[in-house]
């Protein structure tokens, strides 16, 4: 099997093209094994592109875990990326179809090399019931939970998949690891939850760190960094036009007013392509 790796910010994928719609449960059995960091490829997911009847290409994420991820958005860039220079000549303006939707994408390029992305990422979801999240009422915005005794102040989002962002003083030193495993799966959560560490710094600039649900800690999440600035706007700790400083590199993230659309912006890398022997 042909696939082609890359990354968004150091999120890293297997790229899969496929000329038809794909079986998903052998899919994800083979999730763990090629994303085995040892004994595999090596990846945080796979990423599944096939043909679509309403967009220009279909895409489904496949967690290392084998799970199915709703959205995706460094998985996004990387598929738009490999769309545009490799299949669909050169057009800078195209729609790929996920799991919560058709989703447009447009390409920043010189001399047919991409060097950026902008990714429609939709509406956020603020309905508890929608995200899921077993709370009353029409939002979670600044709401306390506890685990192991310790309390967390998070504001809860869906950007067609669950976040849990909560403000602290020093994202770049928080104990991720500890603390994130137990939080993604929070009873509140039914689906469990991806969780998003964010240190806002001012009204355009913010530190997120993130475990993310069925991967761990990750160098990147673009959804989670939209779920950062969403949150952040809603609390009163930052604007809608922020820049997201992640370990591996910066994303732009625009919540807009005018149609209540969150836009991501940023690179997608190729590393190989190769053939899985497994």
């Amino acid at each position: 099997m042909k696939f082609t790796k890359m990354h968004g910010l150091g999120n890293d994928f297997v790229v899969i093209h496929m000329p038809f719609a794909p079986d998903f449960t052998e899919l994800a059995a083979l999730a763990p094994r090629i994303c085995d960091r040892h004994t595999g490829v090596g990846a945080d997911g796979i990423a599944v592109l096939y043909p679509s009847s309403v967009a220009d290409i279909a895409m489904r994420i496949i967690n290392s875990d084998g799970s199915i991820a709703e959205q995706c958005g460094n998985a996004m860039r990387c598929v738009a990326r490999y769309v545009y220079e490799r299949m669909n000549g050169l057009r800078k303006q195209f729609t790929i179809e996920s799991k919560i939707g058709v989703q447009p994408v447009w390409i920043e390029a010189e001399a047919g090399v991409v060097s950026r992305v902008r990714i429609d990422m939709g509406q956020p979801v603020l309905t508890p019931r929608e995200i899921p999240l077993e709370l009353p009422g029409e939002s979670a915005i600044e709401q306390t939970l506890s685990v192991e005794g310790r309390p967390f102040v998070y504001t809860a989002v869906s950007m067609g998949n669950p976040h849990m962002v909560i403000a602290v003083e020093d994202a770049t030193a928080f104990p991720v690891a500890k603390w994130g495993p137990l939080l993604e799966k929070h009873p509140l959560f039914p689906n469990k939850t991806n969780v998003e560490f964010v240190t806002y710094h001012s009204s355009d600039e913010a530190t997120m760190r993130v475990w993310e649900r069925g991967v761990g800690i990750t160098l990147a999440c673009g959804s989670g960094a939209c779920a950062t600035v969403v949150a952040g706007a809603l609390a009163g700790k930052c604007g809608r036009k922020v820049l997201v400083h992640l370990p591996a590199g910066d994303l732009f993230i625009e919540w807009c007013e005018e149609d209540d659309r969150v836009y991501m912006t940023g690179p997608a890398s190729f590393v190989y392509d190769g053939v899985w022997l497994g």
